[in-house]
């Protein structure tokens, strides 16, 4: 085998390119030749000059210099600090493009790890507000030796800098407001990072526990997972990440029983709350690691009348977990994710040699002019499998 020769290209030159399609994680793909070029900022179809900025053995990265053929989708971005700032990829495109881009990216992720047909994979439920939805962020400081100053924002796109932000017009005006608190009343020194968030009006969320950041699209995401739960006819819910409770109480009358896990302490105290306010007592939180604790779990329900409900990091279930859950093989899994890829993953290894089928994945905006996309992926036994039980 001849050896590999390294392409003809080199950090600083410029070329003119055809963005040929949009990759997971919002930047545009060209081709130099055979070589793969991505490029942040553009749009399928459109024309570019580029620079380019990075040049590895397989593939380049580049930044748009020129935009010479421009999509009819392209929009003017709202935020001043778009191309600079790393929190949004897809400010420049029409919101209903958006939504496109990333159904199509989850149905190649699927269909490229898994083989699913794209009728799997449903249309993204759109966000009513694509801008002003988000209800937390996190700013860093970073101390500027040229202008002798605190830096306070976002990372750049491209760097580990901080682009000094006045406004996020991706979050909401309450979150703005406090933005404007901090900047005046800045941090003492250069890396420290402040969280900036509004709570929700009927759940208790401890300062540092996670909960959804779209409180406008949220009742859709809550429609979903109770529609699927409902239609499955489960009789128990074991909610897995629960955090402050919210799944498991949002579907709590839908089942006689309930149990949710969380590895946070802080964040199953606020659930028992929650559940106590709402009155929905027909079930327990429970503290722990959700790997340890599933096979107990697992036993305390039958596993023809048991749904498990799982929201993992972005880092996916762990294998031993998937494992767990094929070999106990309870009716329905409802998987709600906000990284596609493990998702796919973990279904692949459920579905491929695992006992479930894959019925559809709903995704939801709940990060608009994002690259980032929310879904719920519902799973039921195949029938070869629920017959042997």
């Amino acid at each position: 085998m001849e050896p590999s020769v390294a392409p003809p290209l080199q950090v600083g030159q410029r070329h003119t390119v055809t963005i040929t399609d949009i990759a997971f994680g919002g930047e545009g793909v060209a081709r130099i030749g055979s070589f793969v070029v991505f490029v942040p900022f553009v749009i399928t179809g459109e024309e570019v000059e580029i620079e380019m900025t990075e040049v590895k053995r397989s593939f380049s990265r580049a930044k748009p210099i020129r935009i010479l053929k421009r999509s009819p989708e392209r929009v003017e971005p709202l935020c001043p600090y778009y191309g600079d700032c790393g929190g949004c990829q897809y400010e420049h495109i029409s919101y209903p493009l958006q939504l496109e881009i990333k159904r199509k990216q989850i149905h190649e992720l699927f269909k490229r790890i898994g083989g699913f047909h794209d009728d799997i994979i449903q249309p993204v439920v759109p966000c009513p507000e694509p801008y002003h939805y988000r209800n937390r962020i996190m700013i860093r400081s970073q101390w500027n030796k040229l202008k002798q100053g605190l830096e306070i924002g976002f990372l750049r796109h491209d760097n580990r800098l901080v682009v000094d932000i006045k406004e996020c017009k991706i979050s909401e005006p309450e979150i703005n407001e406090k933005l404007q608190h901090v900047r005046a009343h800045p941090p003492y020194k250069g890396g420290i990072k402040v969280t900036i968030r509004k709570f929700p009006k009927n759940y208790h969320v401890p300062k540092e526990s996670f909960f959804q950041n779209n409180f406008f699209l949220l009742p859709k995401l809550v429609e979903g997972v109770r529609d699927a739960v409902r239609s499955g006819g489960a009789k128990h819910l074991i909610d897995v990440y629960c955090g402050v409770g919210f799944f498991a109480l949002e579907c709590a009358d839908l089942v006689d029983r309930y149990i949710g896990v969380e590895l946070d302490a802080q964040a199953i105290r606020s659930a028992r709350l929650n559940a106590e306010n709402q009155q929905k007592t027909n079930g327990e939180f429970m503290e722990g690691r959700a790997e340890e604790m599933l096979p107990a779990l697992l036993q305390k329900f039958s596993a023809e009348q048991t749904a498990v409900l799982v929201d993992p990091p972005r880092t996916g279930i762990p294998a031993d977990s998937l494992r767990q859950l094929a070999t106990v093989r309870p009716m329905q899994l409802l998987y709600v994710s906000c990284h596609p890829a493990t998702l796919a993953r973990d279904i692949g290894v459920l579905v491929t040699d695992g006992p479930y089928e894959l019925r559809r994945v709903t995704p939801y905006d709940m990060f608009p002019q994002t690259q980032h996309v929310e879904c719920i992926a519902d799973l039921r036994l195949k029938q070869t499998a629920g017959s042997s039980q």
